[in-house]
């Protein structure tokens, strides 16, 4: 009950027995309670390193318990003046680290709109501290397919805490995460807690918006590990919000069928999107890196796509697939 002032369990047994019987000795003490000799002397000389016991002046030799009304107001003192040096440490500590804050902050309003960030840890902080600061919204592309396990561990506290605030957030995944379990449960479980997920057959850029406001994109889009870019002007952030909103229109909401009937038979988008690409001229391999699958998955989704085509080669696949409207973009 008397920890807080300094006394332990067993210096206040004794000390509330030394009230009663004040004329008893160690031998005493040690037989009443059971305790060894040593135990009671230990906890006798933490009473008299707290001014709880003094000298006998009936019995040389002898200790006597200070009265209570004496003793404990002087150890509530102690107690108070030590509670008040925390306080003004405490004070000053927080003084401090306002100074601090206040300093990086001018440095952060001095520099440029842009601002290379270099190392994964430069960019996780920075990420950390755009998302604690945010106050809206957060707006972001994730292409690539199934997510690392460190991107969606690192990403789980922030929009928990983003959500707990009130903070909206709409995040546009490729089609092809449908097919990553991990990446799949986390947009389900940030979906129940009130984030809107959406996907798209492919995304532009990776990219994450705070408030409209402040941007971080990748260096190299191929190569996220060459660090990021911070961009901040207005032009620019106007630029990517009106990116962002025209491919939100078109993405499909978490959790409903991506299948589009196009002319009667059904084509997924993903299947659309691939039909487009290698129109366009690119290699499967690079196709698969744009709609975030594997290389065999656009080698087996082509071979399907001719098959339901009728087509004998992938010439005649992309001039049937024409005929039918298939390679047009959505509207």
């Amino acid at each position: 009950m008397l920890s807080a002032l300094g006394i332990d369990e067993r210096a206040e047994t004794v000390y509330r027995l030394m009230l009663d019987q004040s004329d008893w000795g160690v031998a005493e003490i040690a037989a009443h309670l059971g305790w060894a000799e040593t135990e009671v002397r230990t906890a006798l000389d933490r009473l008299a390193e707290l001014n709880l016991l003094r000298t006998s002046l009936l019995a040389e030799g002898s200790l006597r318990p200070i009265n209570p009304a004496v003793g404990l107001p002087l150890l509530l003192a102690e107690q108070e003046r030590e509670v008040l040096r925390k306080q003004q440490q405490f004070a000053e500590t927080q003084a401090a680290a306002m100074r601090l804050l206040e300093e990086y902050a001018d440095r952060g309003a001095s520099r440029h709109d842009i601002e290379q960030l270099t190392g994964i840890d430069a960019i996780q902080d920075r990420l950390e501290q755009l998302a604690h600061a945010c106050t809206s919204r957060v707006i972001s592309f994730m292409p690539g397919g199934a997510q690392s396990a460190a991107s969606l561990k690192a990403s789980r506290p922030l929009d928990l805490s983003a959500l707990g605030r009130g903070v909206e957030l709409l995040t546009v995944y490729q089609d092809s995460v449908r097919n990553d379990p991990a990446t799949l449960a986390y947009a389900q479980w940030l979906t129940q807690l009130g984030g809107q997920v959406r996907t798209a057959p492919v995304l532009p850029v990776r990219m994450v918006l705070f408030d409209d406001r402040t941007a971080l994109l990748p260096v190299d889009p191929d190569n996220t590990r060459r660090g990021a870019v911070q961009l901040g002007g207005p032009g620019v952030i106007l630029a990517l919000v009106s990116l962002f909103d025209a491919v939100w229109e078109r993405a499909a909401p978490f959790g409903t069928d991506r299948d589009r009937e196009l002319n009667g038979e059904g084509l997924t988008g993903q299947e659309a999107q691939l039909l487009r690409l290698l129109g366009q001229g690119l290699t499967d391999e690079i196709a698969a890196r744009r709609l975030g699958i594997g290389l065999r998955t656009v080698r087996r989704m082509m071979a399907d796509l001719m098959s339901r085509l009728d087509a004998r080669s992938r010439f005649e696949a992309g001039a049937r697939a024409a005929q039918r409207g298939w390679l047009e973009e959505e509207r």
